[in-house]
């Protein structure tokens, strides 16, 4: 009995490296330098198989992991103190990634930096089937300018990136709609410009005419008022960003850019906490917009209940007639493979409106889950409807 249990354990033992080496043969070798690397680095790399591999010199290092998508992957030392080493597949898209040197988190020298999980970090594309929406390509471009502005609100500066559509400077006598497109949690008003592509986005559908040439204001959502910061405590502060947008935004992008400024010619929409954001926004300011988009969020509420329109948001949405009659576009969307809470609160959301009768808009972008690719593909579709 004991040889034979000894037996079996020199064959777990010897088995072991064998089947490590077989995964490791699983790995596809046609890894490519990333598309969002800086310039002249060969690393980070993507496979076909959306493994990301990474590479850097540390040699007085202990450990070194890659932190990505939720999960640290070890990377291995060699001789000369380089590690390196990869990512099981990772969905299609943009994401955020950073390195751990022996328990600090820091970038990878090798990629660009963006702002996002309330940090300046790293970002790899993983590359999807559709990004030619994207592309940079052979048509007329418009372009995303810096606006910095004084809040008397908040008491400080605050900026703005403000897309303008090809041949916004060649005529001068073309006013244009606007959409306000407000970024997600622990990001900034860079997110949508840098990480989403709008430009290129817009520049595209301009080009095959699946658009209308609009301006887009990307602003930051974050805005709040030094006595509500300062009474605040622990907690987070009330957010005055409604307050900044329609009383000082929106008069001062009317003023500076050649805008139509009604509410038929206005459009607003956001991500994830922007998408929030948004909503509130419009139901509070229907004389305001008249286009309203969604992305992986509607509204913050638990989304284990029935939502009551007499009480959802002020009883908002208990005239329907009203709701349809006002909002031209209602637009919701989704990633496939979103966590469920989004489900769940987007589910108990179009519940509700169906109950009502409201008129919406669902799209649900297959494969992509709570990150940009899904928030690019909702811009695409979403820019489409506005403004006929």
């Amino acid at each position: 009995m004991k040889n034979r249990l000894l037996i079996l354990m020199l064959a777990a033992f010897l088995a072991a490296p064998i089947f490590s080496q077989t995964n490791q043969d699983k790995i596809v070798e046609d890894f490519e330098s990333s598309s969002v690397n800086q310039q002249g680095k060969e690393f980070p790399k993507v496979n076909s198989e959306g493994r990301v591999r990474v590479r850097i010199e540390a040699p007085e290092a202990n450990k070194v992991q890659l932190d990505i998508g939720g999960v640290k992957y070890d990377l291995e030392k060699s001789e000369d103190g380089v590690w390196i080493g990869e990512s099981a597949p990772q969905d299609e898209g943009f994401h955020y990634y950073q390195l751990n040197i022996d328990g600090a988190s820091v970038p990878d020298p090798g990629s660009k930096y963006y702002y996002g999980a309330g940090r300046w970090g790293s970002g790899i594309e993983i590359p999807a089937s559709d990004d030619e929406f994207f592309e940079l390509k052979d048509v007329p471009h418009g372009s995303v300018s810096e606006n910095i502005y004084y809040s008397n609100i908040t008491k400080n500066w605050r900026r703005n990136f403000v897309y303008t559509p090809p041949g916004y400077f060649e005529n001068a006598d073309k006013n244009y709609p606007v959409l306000y497109l407000q970024h997600g949690s622990y990001e900034d008003e860079t997110g949508w410009s840098s990480q989403g592509h709008t430009n290129l986005i817009l520049d595209n559908l301009i080009a095959s005419g699946d658009a209308e040439p609009m301006i887009i204001v990307m602003d930051n959502g974050y805005a709040y008022k030094p006595e509500d910061l300062e009474n605040a405590g622990e907690n987070r502060p009330r957010s005055s960003f409604e307050e900044v947008l329609i009383q000082e935004v929106i008069p001062q992008i009317d003023e500076k850019f050649r805008t139509i400024p009604n509410r038929e010619n206005r459009a607003i929409a956001g991500l994830s906490m922007g998408a929030s954001q948004t909503m509130s926004i419009i139901m509070n300011n229907l004389n305001h917009f008249a286009y309203y988009g969604g992305f992986s969020g509607t509204a913050n509420f638990p989304g284990n209940e029935d939502l009551d329109p007499e009480e959802f948001l002020n009883g908002a949405f208990s005239d329907a007639e009203e709701v349809n009659e006002k909002i031209k576009v209602l637009w919701l969307g989704l990633g496939t493979k979103e966590a469920e809470v989004f489900f769940k609160t987007v589910g108990k959301f179009r519940d509700m409106l169906d109950k009502q009768d409201i008129e919406y808009t669902y799209y649900e972008s297959p494969g992509t889950a709570h990150e940009w690719h899904t928030w690019r593909r909702s811009l695409y579709q979403y820019a489409q409807l506005l403004f006929d």
